[in-house]
């Protein structure tokens, strides 16, 4: 076993992993469960390519030294990558101001004015990007015990692209793994100025191959876990439509396809 990236040795990772430098800090907030159990998790994979990141395993971070350290730190501006309608969607700050009409306008005008105000603070300050690497009903869970975490002002990003989640079932349109996430939040990053994306292509580039293994295991008859049938298209699925899932739609506020459609940190099934 590695126990850089986790994974056996015949498998290792670290070889192949090319530093990507950012300006941004990334911390990776992982619940238990992620870093104990998960044989498919993305975030720890997603850290070991950033230089500028950390990764933290808890519940409620509010007595975690690290975490409050960064929190407290007056050269840093700390925000939560987190879906909501307070949240600051980077991919809408660029021009959403310049030919405001009406209400709609009015939105897009504050809007606008939020990135530029992000802007500002960067002008001085480091920026720090929190992410809760759990699932949907994890992060809620880690989000409720950390009140200092509720407190951040929050952004998120419209994806460019469905999830590519071949091996899980995302509980519905907008929900992202931390990988991809941050490859997105990467790539807004670099088109509003904020930060550089060196290797767009690693990061996908990773998770395709980690997916490629996963399914070639479960395709083997030998192995524990053979699958009779083979994973289905993601984009072919059907997306949760019960309670839970009408209750996220109206917290996350997601548009229709056309529209485009909101997305945070990592909430697959």
């Amino acid at each position: 076993m590695c126990y850089r990236c986790f994974w056996p040795k015949a498998l290792c990772w670290c070889n192949s992993l090319q530093p990507m430098p950012t300006r941004t800090r990334f911390v990776f907030l992982m619940h238990p469960k992620e870093f104990k159990e998960e044989k498919a998790g993305t975030g720890r994979l997603t850290h070991l390519c950033l230089p500028n990141s950390e990764l933290h395993m808890g519940l409620g971070f509010d007595d975690s030294p690290p975490v409050q350290s960064l929190l407290a730190d007056p050269g840093n501006h700390c925000v939560l990558l987190y879906p909501g309608r307070d949240a600051v969607n980077l991919s809408e700050t660029q021009g959403a101001g310049s030919e405001a009409r009406g209400a709609s306008g009015a939105e897009d005008s504050r809007t606008f004015s939020a990135g530029q105000a992000l802007r500002d603070q960067l002008a001085t300050r480091r920026l720090v990007v929190i992410l809760l690497d759990a699932t949907w009903s994890g992060a809620r869970k880690m989000l409720r015990l950390s009140p200092s975490l509720q407190r951040l002002p929050r952004i998120m990003f419209t994806p460019t692209a469905p999830s590519r989640y071949i091996i899980k079932q995302q509980p519905q349109e907008g929900c992202l793994s931390t990988l991809e996430a941050v490859h997105e939040l990467l790539l807004v990053l670099e088109k509003n100025g904020l930060d550089r994306y060196a290797l767009p292509d690693q990061l996908l580039g990773l998770f395709d191959r980690m997916q490629r293994y996963q399914m070639a295991c479960a395709a083997d008859p030998n192995r524990p876990g053979y699958r009779r049938q083979a994973y289905s298209d993601p984009a072919g699925r059907r997306k949760s439509r019960a309670d839970g899932g009408n209750r996220r739609d109206n917290y996350l506020k997601l548009k229709t396809p056309s529209e485009g459609l909101g997305s945070g940190p990592r909430l697959p099934v």
